[in-house]
């Protein structure tokens, strides 16, 4: 008898500890949390709601499929790097969000990586790094490539996280060379003729650019599937807001698919968006998108009365430097 309660007890313990090593762990500690629950999620759907007490304290075990997720707090976010047996602790004060973030325990190494790797990114000036001529953006991606390599290689970390890292990188570098590129190209266009568009509205009826000249005309091309495009759009409503009545006009370019235009119809009725709302035909290929050079959106283009092209890669609306800018012409 005595020999079958021992079993019993080493096998609670057993079954105990292989549930724990099936899960992770996440504890948080926040000073001026931003909501009552942090919300850890994958692909934007939520994987587990942690509820705060109100000290700012937040906990709770939940299992995972080994990989990145995202950690919502309010609407700042934080990337995470979590597998199953982890014991993760972080700190945090909200009003300082990326610099402040601090994790401990298991899978604090690759979980610390990702936060200086935000503050790091978050310091790097895109707009002086799209500036730059060949030669000199070819030495800074060496340096970050360089940078990158030489942070990994100080670490501990996880192989399988290695590989996600060195995966994510190469694909920002990418971007950062199509960008880049898309800058060089856009500044030869600058103080050309503007290629015209004739593009239907939400109506059905045509819209020609020829007809909007004799003011200037801000032009956004996106697509409802674009979430840095939408995540523009309430910065878009108050810039429209702000020179209501003034010598400029603002459009938006769609480029979704055909198949898309009645989802593309809903969305601009659905959001209120204003301004002049126009379907690219033949999306990506359209002459006036192909003539711009465009390959990545959301893109901005400004135009002059005259119709010659005052910049062929705009500020967006959520960047100073655009009110700025309008503020000088329209004076």
């Amino acid at each position: 008898m005595k020999k079958t309660v021992v079993l019993a007890v080493i096998f609670m313990y057993t079954a105990f500890g292989f549930s724990q090593n099936n899960m992770v762990k996440f504890q948080a500690n926040i000073t001026n949390k931003n909501g009552e629950s942090l919300f850890i999620k994958n692909n934007n759907i939520i994987v587990k709601e942690l509820k705060g007490d109100k000290n700012g304290s937040f906990s709770g075990s939940f299992e995972v499929k080994e990989g990145m997720y995202q950690m919502f707090d309010g609407t700042e976010y934080a990337d995470l790097y979590l597998k199953n047996g982890f014991d993760l602790k972080m700190t945090m004060d909200a009003k300082q969000f990326d610099e402040t973030i601090k994790f401990s325990g298991v899978g604090s190494a690759e979980n610390n990586f990702l936060a200086t790797s935000t503050l790091i990114d978050s310091k790097l000036d895109y707009e002086t790094v799209m500036k730059l001529d060949k030669e000199l953006f070819e030495a800074k991606v060496d340096a970050l490539t360089k940078e990158n390599a030489s942070r990994i290689a100080k670490e501990k970390l996880d192989p399988n996280f290695i590989a996600l890292q060195k995966k994510s990188f190469d694909q920002n570098i990418f971007q950062l060379r199509v960008a880049h590129n898309q800058a060089v190209m856009a500044k030869k266009l600058n103080s050309s003729k503007a290629p015209q568009f004739d593009y239907v509205n939400v109506e059905g009826a045509k819209v020609k650019l020829e007809s909007l000249l004799g003011k200037y005309v801000y032009i956004d091309v996106w697509a409802t599937w674009c979430g840095p495009c939408r995540a523009e759009i309430p910065s878009l409503k108050k810039v429209e807001e702000k020179y209501e009545g003034k010598n400029i006009q603002f459009v938006s370019i769609s480029v979704d698919v055909d198949k898309d235009l009645e989802k593309w119809k809903t969305f601009v009725k659905d959001k209120k968006l204003g301004g002049i709302q126009l379907f690219a035909d033949k999306n990506w290929m359209s002459d006036f998108i192909q003539a711009f050079k465009i390959n990545s959106i959301p893109r901005f283009l400004l135009i002059d009365p005259a119709g010659m092209v005052v910049d062929a890669d705009a500020a967006r609306p959520s960047d100073p430097k655009l009110v700025e800018k309008l503020d000088s012409l329209l004076k």
